[in-house]
């Protein structure tokens, strides 16, 4: 499903395309190689590198081996692709605003606003297609990022969204129709389990979490299957592959809500501290949470529900991200404008770094390789991405 528009032939090293087809073209494995790294025992912060980004950037995420940076701009109602090596901006994926409405979190009131406010986002499929949630939309769109494909014809009841691509080095533009997939009311936190079959969505006014069974071969490559209840307002999600578990952090109550991904029903909850925003898991299973009014984190063992060991951070802990090797905790503290970071014992957390970080940061993804590790910060209000470089030791 896609058009392309009157602008001339893009000249860029990319393809022209980013036009949806009844194909994306992936391997067979959704197993992207990833580099083993040489150990290291410790962080030692080095530089601090501020790039241009967008008005309300609220989330980042890397591609696979870590080349490719995309920025999900909420009030720029844009995506933005940034180069790892040269921190150059490659590509610039622009949503044609349609009215809708919004919320005001501060007075818990509906506003009128915009439906294309990208929040957080997935890649699928060896990292083909890049999930986009789309905050007044309710419901999420995926973009074609690594092939050109022949246009799709428009498929009868499927809502589009429609994008343009430029290339800031170019005066070229392209332009495509994405499929709207509908999940629920501000849908936030996007994941998917490692075979690329399913995609969980947290769904925040709604009160759910929608399951999508994907098909790289079938526009519009996914469709939803199961609508899972929970108590109250959704936030982060993350998926055990090997126990065929997700775990969803109910940020509108005290409790993280366990689903057995074969019935796609909840199984049971843990009950937890409240608040919890974003929760991560490391390769034994453990869980880790960001408490956002509490201001702590936490590693809990999600057999027993049993809280291992707690942290405070600053001010309004948001989005957490594990380094490689799972012994470093990074930590946005969104009304701190900080960054904190965890070195993570067997037994506990030790802060050895508070980074200031200005205009609200809240996501956070890190690129790494065997000199160095780099944390790449979005902030909210001042349109910026800072990047931490560390060096491994």
């Amino acid at each position: 499903m896609g058009c392309q528009s009157g602008a001339t032939e893009s000249k860029s090293a990319y393809p022209k395309a980013l036009i949806l087809s009844t194909s994306i073209e992936t391997p067979a494995t959704d197993s992207p190689s990833i580099k083993t790294l040489k150990p290291y025992t410790d962080l030692v912060f080095e530089k601090e590198e501020i790039l241009s980004a967008a008005p309300g950037t609220k989330s980042v995420l890397f591609n696979s081996d870590g080349s490719k940076l995309y920025a999900m701009n909420l009030e720029g109602m844009s995506v933005y692709e940034f180069d790892q090596a040269s921190r150059k901006l490659n590509r610039v994926f622009k949503f044609k605003p349609t009215v809708g409405m919004g919320w005001d979190y501060t007075t818990d009131k509906p506003i009128r606003s915009f439906e294309e406010k990208p929040v957080e986002a997935c890649f699928s499929h060896n990292d083909s297609i890049l999930w986009v949630s789309l905050h007044n939309a309710e419901g999420i769109v995926p973009i074609s990022i690594k092939n050109a494909q022949p246009p799709f014809e428009t498929a009868s009841g499927i809502p589009s969204k429609k994008i343009t691509i430029s290339y800031p080095e170019s005066t070229s533009k392209d332009s495509a129709l994405l499929p709207l997939i509908k999940t629920g009311k501000t849908p936030k936190i996007i994941t998917k389990t490692a075979d690329s079959k399913y995609l969980l969505v947290s769904n925040w006014h709604s009160y759910n979490v929608s399951v999508l069974e994907l098909d790289k071969t079938q526009f519009p490559f996914g469709k939803v299957i199961s609508t899972i209840p929970v108590t109250s307002i959704p936030r982060g999600i993350v998926v055990d592959d090997k126990k065929e578990k997700s775990y969803v952090a109910i940020m509108g109550g005290a409790s993280i809500a366990v689903i057995d991904n074969k019935t796609w029903k909840t199984e049971r909850t843990i009950d937890v501290a409240s608040n919890p925003r974003h929760i991560v898991m490391d390769s034994t299973g453990r869980l880790f949470v960001s408490y956002n009014k509490l201001a702590k984190v936490a590693c809990i063992d999600p057999e027993t529900g049993k809280t291992l060991f707690t942290a405070p951070t600053h001010v309004q802990p948001r989005t957490i991200f594990l380094s490689r090797n799972q012994k470093f905790l990074f930590v946005t503290c969104y009304s701190g404008n900080m960054v904190d970071v965890f070195k993570i014992s067997d037994t506990g957390f030790n802060k050895i770094a508070s980074l200031p970080s200005a205009g609200k940061p809240v996501g956070v993804d890190i690129f790494e390789n065997d000199e160095k590790l780099e944390a790449w910060v979005c902030s909210y209000t001042d349109g910026a991405i800072r990047v931490y470089s560390f060096k491994k030791s």
